[in-house]
């Protein structure tokens, strides 16, 4: 998969020095989505947490290239400076997915980037990987709210791996699973037979395909964009044991936080940061 740039989206974008280089190179860069430094944590908590991120993947010999819109750019790749400021501004930063785009870059203002939208940026710059926590999905109670994370239709339509440890928990994954087979998306587990479940190790759910190794999910990968499979792949990898959480205590918390959320009337994008 080799994706060019366009003199129309170079105005737009500012990719970071580093991240230039590697992909000059063709040294491997992982995308890093902003939401969880702007609406994951408080600060400094979220920022110490992002650094962390950068560094970790840097020790697995890749580019870390931490996605945000500022001021109306695209930014692949932040400075410490940047990040931080993000951190500052928290929920005040808007949570951007595709459908805000046009009007946070025509309004120069911040936004920082979703599952899909970091996705979109990636790709734009010509990067093949990304990396999240977990992937948004169908929502619990969908039948009555029709509340599915755009994040889904970007994962049949962006061409990019995107690594991650399943499917947030406070979302209903059996269906989550059903759409993306629906859409085409092949589920990966590394390393393991069943789709995990963001802080548990396992949500009782089986993954499409298996693989032990990097170099399986490499071919796999290399076969898919060389046949002009349009579309992500998504390989789940589990939380390690000694922070896994238990699945039932997880589920009992999400019930109640489900519960004072309804008495709250909060919904749509503002109900997976509460």
């Amino acid at each position: 998969m080799h994706l060019t740039v366009t003199k129309l989206n170079t105005d737009l974008l500012n990719i970071h020095a580093d991240v230039q280089h590697a992909l000059a190179h063709k040294k491997p860069v992982v995308a890093l989505e902003s939401t969880i430094i702007s609406h994951g944590m408080p600060y400094p908590q979220n920022v110490e947490t992002a650094f962390r991120v950068e560094e970790t993947v840097r020790k697995g010999g890749a580019v870390p290239a931490t996605i945000a819109i500022l001021d109306g750019r695209l930014c692949v790749g932040m400075t410490t400076d940047e990040i931080d400021y993000l951190g500052k501004a928290g929920t005040d930063v808007t949570k951007t997915s595709r459908r805000d785009i046009p009007f946070i870059v025509s309004t120069k203002r911040d936004g920082a980037t979703t599952v899909a939208t970091t996705m979109i940026i990636a790709a734009l710059a010509g990067i093949e990987f990304m990396a999240t926590g977990g992937i948004g999905g169908v929502h619990r109670g969908v039948e009555e709210t029709m509340d599915v994370s755009a994040d889904l239709e970007e994962l049949a339509r962006t061409n990019i791996a995107v690594v991650c440890a399943g499917v947030k928990s406070v979302l209903d994954i059996g269906r989550t699973l059903e759409y993306l087979e629906t859409l085409g998306v092949p589920v990966v587990g590394y390393q393991t037979d069943t789709v995990p479940a963001f802080y548990a190790r396992s949500s009782g759910f089986s993954v499409d395909y298996r693989a032990d190794d990097a170099q399986t999910v490499a071919k796999a990968l290399h076969a898919k964009f060389s046949l002009g499979l349009d579309g992500a792949m998504l390989i789940t990898n589990p939380v390690p044991e000694a922070f896994a959480l238990n699945p039932q205590e997880i589920d009992a918390t999400i019930e109640q936080a489900l519960e004072e959320m309804n008495r709250r009337g909060i919904t749509g994008k503002d109900t997976t940061p509460f």
